[in-house]
Order: C-alpha cells, then sequence, then structure tokens
C-alpha cells in the first residue's frame, strides 16, 4: 500500500462520521477552526516565512509571491470566511423535489455529501482552509494536496485545522494532507478510484491537463483562466471610454495572479486608437508588459512586443497582457472561441444587441456585460466561499460552493408496490 492509500483508507473510515454529523456539530468544527486560525496566527505566519524565503531563493515571480504570501489580514479573512460558512444553509438533507406516483410511491430527491474529495492545488494555501470548511460544511472528507511551495504554511494550517475539529467531536482524519508533494504521490492519488469520489484541481492549465489526463477518479475541472475583454465599436464619448479603461486595469491588474484576472484584450478598430493608449497609460503603474498584434503596434509604438499565437494561447497570471485589434464582434468571438479557457468573459458595449449577442454566442461559465472579470467570485457572487470556479458543464459550472459539493440521493417509500 503506497502512502496515497494510506490516506484514502483513513478517508473512508471517517467518512459516515462527517456524512451524518449533526449541523451544530459542523458548526462548532467551522468555529474551533476559526478561532484557532487566529490564535495560533504566530505560528502561521512563522511557516509562511519559510516558503516565501523559498520563492525568493527560487525566483518565483512577485505576483507569485502574492499567492503565495499570508498576512494577518488575510488570516483573519480566512477565519471570517470560515465563521460565514456557519451563517450559511446546511445543503445536507435538503429536499430538491418530491412527488408520489399513481401508484402510490413516495420519491423524494434530497442532497447528499460526495463522499470523500481531492483537491490539488498549488501555491495558495489560502485555498486549503477554504477547501477543508466548504467541505466540512457539505459533509465531506477532503485529502488536499498543495503545491511544495507552500507546504510548511500548509502544513501548519492542516494540523490546525485537523486539532480543531477534533476539540468539536468530529474525527481529525476528515481533514488531511498529503505532506509529500512529489510528482510520485501526486500521481497515486490520481489513481485512488475507491477511495476518493471526486478530485478538483485547482491552479493553472498546466496542472488541470495534467490531472485530466492522468487521473482515473473522476475530475471537476475548474480554475485556469485564459479570460479576455473585447471593446465593441459602439461607445459613446469619453465617459464611455474611461469606463472601459477602469474595467480593463481592474479586470488585469487589481490581483492578476489569479484566474478571473484577464490575459487578453481585444478592441474593434475603429475604437482602437481612442482606447488603446488610454490603456496603455494606465498599464504603466503597474509596468504591464504588452504583447500586440501589428496593428496594436502601430498604434502604441515599438514597447509594445510582437503578439504571437503561443502568447494569445497563455495564461500569464502575471502583468502581462495580449491585444488584438478586430474588425467585427463576430471576430472577437471567434478570437475568444480559440484561446478561452471558458471561464470569463467580457464585452464592453453600448450596443443591446451586441451585449445580448456576445452574452448568448460565447461559450464560458460567466459572461459579463460592462463589467470586470474579477467579480467571478463565490462571495461577490453572493454565495459564500467556493472552491474553485468549474469551467466544464457536467455537474457545476461557474462558482462551486455548498451546494456543488453535494450530490442527490433519491429516498423511496412505499406500502408494499411492486413492479407488474
Amino acid at each position: 500500500m503506497n502512502y496515497a492509500e494510506t490516506l484514502g483508507v483513513k478517508a473512508k473510515a471517517v467518512e459516515s462520521a462527517i456524512a451524518t454529523a449533526a449541523p451544530q456539530v459542523k458548526n462548532n468544527a467551522l468555529a474551533a477552526i476559526a478561532d484557532a486560525l487566529l490564535a495560533r496566527q504566530e505560528e502561521i505566519l512563522a511557516a509562511n516565512a519559510k516558503d516565501l524565503e523559498a520563492a525568493v531563493q527560487n525566483h518565483m515571480t512577485e505576483s507569485l509571491q502574492d499567492r503565495l504570501r499570508l498576512t494577518p489580514a488575510r488570516i483573519s479573512g480566512m477565519a471570517n470566511a470560515a465563521r460565514q460558512l456557519i451563517a450559511a444553509e446546511d445543503p445536507i438533507g435538503s429536499v430538491d423535489s418530491g412527488s408520489v406516483r399513481p401508484n402510490g410511491l413516495q420519491i423524494l430527491k434530497t442532497r447528499v455529501p460526495l463522499g470523500v474529495i481531492g483537491i490539488i492545488f498549488e501555491s495558495r494555501p489560502n485555498v486549503t482552509v477554504d477547501a477543508a470548511t466548504l467541505c466540512l460544511k457539505a459533509g465531506n472528507v477532503v485529502i488536499l494536496r498543495g503545491g511544495k511551495e507552500a507546504i510548511h504554511s500548509n502544513t501548519a494550517l492542516a494540523e490546525i485545522m485537523r486539532d480543531a475539529v477534533e476539540t468539536a467531536g468530529l474525527p481529525k482524519d476528515i481533514i488531511q494532507l498529503v505532506e509529500d508533494t512529489s510528482r510520485e504521490t501526486a500521481a497515486d492519488m490520481m489513481h485512488l478510484t475507491g477511495y476518493l469520489d471526486v478530485l478538483i484541481p485547482r491552479g493553472g492549465a498546466g496542472l488541470i491537463q495534467a490531472v485530466l489526463r492522468q487521473s482515473t477518479v473522476p475530475v471537476i475541472e475548474t480554475g485556469a483562466g485564459n479570460c479576455h475583454v473585447y471593446v465593441d465599436s459602439c461607445l459613446h464619448g469619453e465617459a464611455d471610454y474611461e469606463m472601459a479603461v477602469r474595467i480593463i486595469d481592474n479586470a488585469k491588474t487589481q490581483r492578476p495572479s489569479v484566474c478571473n484576472a484577464i490575459e487578453g484584450l481585444i478592441v474593434h478598430q475603429d475604437v482602437a486608437a481612442e482606447i488603446l493608449p488610454r490603456v496603455q497609460a494606465a498599464f504603466r503603474t503597474h509596468d504591464v508588459t504588452i504583447y500586440g498584434d501589428e496593428q496594436t503596434r502601430k498604434i502604441l509604438g515599438d514597447a509594445v512586443q510582437p503578439v504571437t499565437e503561443e502568447l494569445y494561447d497563455t495564461e500569464f497570471n502575471d502583468y502581462k497582457i495580449t491585444v488584438k485589434v478586430v474588425a467585427s464582434l463576430d471576430e472577437a468571438m471567434a478570437h475568444i472561441a480559440k484561446y478561452s479557457t471558458k471561464h470569463s468573459e467580457c464585452i464592453i458595449t453600448r450596443d443591446l444587441d451586441a451585449a445580448q449577442k456576445f452574452q448568448r454566442t460565447v461559450d464560458a461559465a460567466v459572461v459579463y456585460v460592462n463589467a470586470s472579470t474579477r467579480f467571478t467570485d463565490g462571495g461577490e457572487f453572493g454565495y459564500g466561499a467556493e472552491i474553485g470556479i468549474s469551467t466544464q458543464k457536467l455537474h457545476a459550472r461557474g462558482p462551486m460552493g455548498l451546494h456543488e459539493l453535494t450530490t442527490v440521493k433519491y429516498l423511496v417509500s412505499g406500502n408494499g408496490q411492486i413492479r407488474e
């Protein structure tokens, strides 16, 4: 039995305990986690400092260091997110629908936990807490496998949560961390059929594609975000130009390392000369590198780097962006269809027909009109914490909250019916 299988055995042993736990017991465990995160903050920060020191030595980019960094404010945010889950409606046992058949059979479609969830993610230690608390509230066991870049932070956070849930009367093994960050162990985890009910990769396109190719466990695809903003020709003067630049700047620079930040800007040729210099000026604050096509470079000059097919297809997670000038809405949508990861896409326009056509046609989990893609987030949608943004179509799509961490069970009651 390999290391991953030992975790799977432990997970199956406690699956029933969390699946049948009363809502108050789960809420008590969430409260204990929130309290423990704050009480043991210095321990978390000390562990995170080790990861950050290694990140500097390994020349990790500033934006990726930001994903890795924990601060008192971020720890407080994780604790608050756990407390918000206490107030959230418990999905387990809720009835989606019910009916009585002509033969008298009573059928109830109810919500039950998925079971044992495996989560593979990269260097964002806050995911350790978000994923564990969401799975707990939804009655699931979770096995967490973070990246080696965050191993000290993740180990501290997992141990704190395990201690906390045990004080609340739940088995600590409902939360487990894969402490061996080797590729071999990750591969073993992807083959835990019979132990894991679902595997959720959360990170860049490379990680997600690797999991999709290798896993024999059912996978929910999340996270990869090659997102775009398209600026349509129908804008009415300075106020609209300013709106467009605010949206583009926010979507790219407010936090470039996250999956709902844009990586591509598409501009209609009729407004390119007005929009692109304004965007370039806004981007100078963050020293954004622009990769543009020939028309973009004619407008903005040699400061713009030549774009390539590979760059159009890249999720940068950094202060970098591709720019393309197009002749029509259809050309913009064709570009998006070719390079989008189906996460979040946006059109900026005052033309209602163009807006509606864009929202109907573009295939993505979230399609915006005149708003930043940075809102693709469970909290911003009013759903509370989320385990990721699903970019697929089966089971769940978009922000994955508590409801998406459940499945259904049909409860059928009769009084002696048999099928003729």
